[in-house]
């Protein structure tokens, strides 16, 4: 057998905690509950991500409270109890949100409404930090090119848009009003070459 897995201080280093365990689950769960607030009071963008800036926000955060979350501790075993630890206070705040709703509105914020009508509110949407040109992109990625074909659009406290298409759409009016056309010029052309009817 190989020296190396004979090696008890390999072991030790693999499984033994560099740190007390109620140190291990106390800092993943502070740094959660951190974050949860900190998300919250920052508003909904930083979830959308609608440019480089709030991606790149979210992907340093992780790496910003790594060491907070660990300590000193690099063992495997540290590791695995940070990571349990932040799974199961997760669970346990979304099973006691789903039974409390005021609750969950409380933490989560309400849906903003961005556009009514076709109608930017400039208002709320300064309040979420948007631009009008961010807006549009999303608008576009959504398959709308133009405010006019949009009913309303909400920004969903998850950092999603939820975009109602007006009823109906652009262009099925100009289709309607196309065939509508048809239809009479049809008609008068069955009088010209059928002559007037003979009453």
């Amino acid at each position: 057998m190989p020296s190396w897995l004979t090696s008890p201080t390999m072991w030790k280093d693999i499984f033994a905690l560099a740190a007390p365990l109620v140190e291990k689950v106390l800092r993943p769960a502070v740094v959660y509950l951190f974050l949860v607030v900190l998300l919250r009071i920052f508003g909904k963008r930083e979830l959308a991500q609608l440019n480089p800036f709030d991606l790149v926000v979210l992907l340093s955060l992780s790496n910003t409270v790594q060491n907070a979350i660990i300590g000193n501790d690099n063992s495997l075993t540290g590791g695995l109890v940070g990571a349990f630890t932040l799974l199961a206070i997760n669970y346990l705040v979304v099973r006691f949100v789903f039974r409390h709703r005021r609750l969950d509105q409380l933490l989560q914020g309400r849906p903003t409404p961005l556009v009514e009508r076709g109608r930017i509110i400039k208002t709320n949407l300064a309040r979420e930090l948007l631009t009008r040109s961010e807006l549009m992109t999303v608008l576009h990625r959504q398959g709308f090119y133009a405010l006019d074909e949009v009913e309303e659009c909400i920004l969903e406290p998850g950092g999603t848009f939820a975009i109602k298409r007006k009823e109906p759409p652009p262009s099925e009016l100009h289709y309607a009003d196309v065939i509508q056309r048809l239809d009479a010029l049809d008609g008068k052309l069955s009088r010209i070459v059928n002559g007037p009817s003979n009453s």
